[in-house]
């Protein structure tokens, strides 16, 4: 790859927090880092000179970037030390050292302890976590002792244990922290009680505890305690801010790999995360052309296959958005919701933002290819017989009545052919009739057409639901163009689209590109029509003002129009700037006007 390739790929990030990794020209990792945003971070290695040497090194090694979005902040962080230690980057410092990120855990025992850990074990007791912060473990701990008291003792309280007197009660009883279960005090249900309500604080939802948490803090408020409110609020503020799972570091999915594919007319583009330990330790996106029209599902199945050979990947189970055959010996999930369906949504955002970015990327090479495309896209989205190379939209603008104008804007290969837009003032319609309007506007444009021997549109819309349409149909009949030109009309309020004889609406995916080039089509449209509207209305305004002047003419009229746009500007002028534009007789007359009609 070359420079410019490098230039592009920066070009075209996305502004969303993630991980990036470094690659370089014989594809070995160099780097891994976590950003906010990813375009930002990523652009500020190679927009200056840095402090170290060992940074514009690695600057300089740099070919590929490659990139993994996540949610939040909080996962770019997880899922960076992940990478990581499984990669093991050159330019990276090393984690010699297992630490991880803390969990707080619930023990499976009898009168389950609940304590901070940085190690897992999997002896079937549950973890919340990993937190990027010990401050938040530390909040929740905190919490968890106000609302519940729980022993913090290690013994093994089994009934034998209990019933023989093994085990006498501590301070933590005596000072009204812990109900004394090592002695039989508490029973074992009361206490499983007061457990499952902590797995619900863990799993975030502690509703009931904030709004104790508040009424405590403004308590304490109220009786001038400001400090100890102060502590309570910070509580609050990091509780509001707690994530209760990440996506990213799951110890409920391990050793699976995750598939999910997104397409479009020309191609798919497959995302695969690689899960072991409950982390994620690798993403990688492929993109397939089409050859025939190939399901989504065939797509799927093949990618799956190659990508377990690449990566050499033998998990027995995979997540898929949708049932795939790949044989007896491994097992398809195909989630609905819970855990795996996040993982699953965050692979499906990852092979989406791919696919964007590939489609910039093309947009920027080889614009050619880009327009062919949609062009494909509008055709099929909109079905009509031809690719919509020459679109012309209608809007019409009569603000409160007056001055009824309407505007034609052309697009030609999806994009504003500003040279082609005409402005139409309605010549046989009196009063503010939309409808009549329509008729009249879209006869003379099209009848000039066919006269002058012009290129006609292939495709018509209409800004207005179906009466707009039926409007415009009138005059498409009546110049013979029915059949020869595709005409819809688009509705403003849900962004419904009109055929001729189909009281049945069309909706358009909102995020799809065709509905993007049919919305800004309608928007030129409407502010193509509103100018003329404006400057109308204002000449308007400005020629009844002149016309009653004694011995100005219509080219003087004009003159003025064009300099001073508005009535107001040419009452206050002066004699001097006025002649500057007509002369200096003419100047006097109106300078006279103006000032015999102030004083009578």
């Amino acid at each position: 790859m070359n420079p410019t390739t490098l230039a592009l790929q920066i070009q075209t990030l996305p502004d969303n927090p993630g991980v990036y990794q470094y690659y370089d020209k014989e594809g070995k990792i160099l780097y891994v880092g976590k950003a906010k945003n990813l375009k930002k971070r990523v652009s500020s290695y190679f927009n200056k000179i840095h402090d170290t040497a060992k940074t514009n090194v690695l600057v300089k090694k740099i070919v590929t970037i490659k990139h993994i979005v996540v949610p939040t902040e909080t996962d770019a962080l997880l899922l960076e030390n992940n990478l990581i230690k499984t990669l093991q980057p050159r330019y990276n410092v090393l984690l010699r050292d297992d630490k991880s990120y803390p969990w707080l855990c619930i023990k499976k025992e009898p009168f389950s302890r609940i304590f901070a850990t940085r190690r897992m074990v999997k002896d079937g007791s549950e973890y919340f976590g990993p937190y990027t912060s010990f401050k938040t473990v530390s909040t929740i701990l905190e919490l968890i002792k106000e609302l519940y008291p729980l022993r913090t003792c290690n013994y093994d309280l089994s009934k034998s244990n209990i019933e023989s007197g093994k085990f006498k009660v501590c301070l933590e009883y005596h000072i009204g922290n812990c109900m004394g279960p090592c002695e039989g005090y508490e029973t074992l249900e009361n206490y499983q009680k007061q457990v499952d309500a902590i797995r619900e604080i863990l799993k975030g939802n502690f509703k009931e505890s904030m709004k104790d948490f508040k009424r405590v803090m403004t308590g304490l408020a109220a009786d001038m305690h400001f400090e100890e409110a102060q502590k309570i609020k910070e509580k609050i503020e990091i509780l509001e801010n707690y994530q209760s799972r990440s996506t990213i570091v799951n110890p409920k999915i391990t050793n699976i790999d995750v598939f999910s594919i997104v397409s479009d007319e020309s191609a798919a583009y497959v995302n695969f995360l690689q899960i072991s330990h409950g982390s994620i330790i690798r993403s990688h996106t492929m993109e397939i052309k089409k050859k025939l029209d190939e399901t989504d599902e065939e797509l799927l199945e093949l990618a799956i296959v190659e990508l377990r050979e690449r990566f050499h990947l033998l998990s027995r189970e995979v997540i898929v958005p949708f049932h795939v055959d790949l044989g007896e010996n491994i097992k398809i999930t195909v989630p609905q919701l819970g855990d795996k369906k996040q993982i699953l949504d965050l692979s499906i955002r990852n092979a989406k933002f791919y696919r964007i970015e590939q489609l910039k990327q093309l947009q920027i090479v080889d614009p050619d290819r880009h327009t062919k495309r949609i062009m494909a896209q509008m055709q099929k989205d909109l079905r009509l017989p031809v690719e919509p190379r020459h679109i012309e939209c209608f809007d019409n603008s009569n603000i409160q009545g007056t001055n009824p104008v309407a505007a034609c804007v052309v697009f030609k290969d999806g994009k504003p052919s500003k040279k082609d837009y005409r402005h139409f003032n309605i010549k046989t319609v009196e009063g503010p009739d939309d409808f009549a309007s329509m008729t009249e506007v879209v006869y003379r444009r099209y009848k000039r057409l066919l006269d002058e021997n012009q290129p006609l549109p292939n495709l018509i819309i209409i800004d207005g639901g179906k009466g707009q349409l039926s409007s415009a149909l009138k005059s498409i009949d009546e110049l013979g163009l029915r059949g020869k030109i595709a005409i819809i009309g688009i509705a403003k309020r849900l962004e419904e689209l009109f055929y001729p004889g189909d009281s049945i609406p069309l909706y358009l995916d909102k995020k799809s590109e065709t509905l993007k080039i049919i919305q800004q089509l309608r928007n030129e449209a409407h502010r193509f029509g509103i100018t003329h509207h404006r400057d109308k209305r204002s000449k308007a305004a400005l020629n009844s003002s002149i016309e009653s002047i004694p011995g100005i003419g219509e080219k003087t009229m004009l003159a003025l129009i064009q300099h001073f746009k508005s009535v107001k500007r040419l009452k206050l002028a002066s004699e001097k700037e006025i002649s500057d534009v007509i002369g200096v007789s003419k100047a006097k007359k109106i300078t006279e006007f103006y000032k015999a009609t102030n004083e009578s």
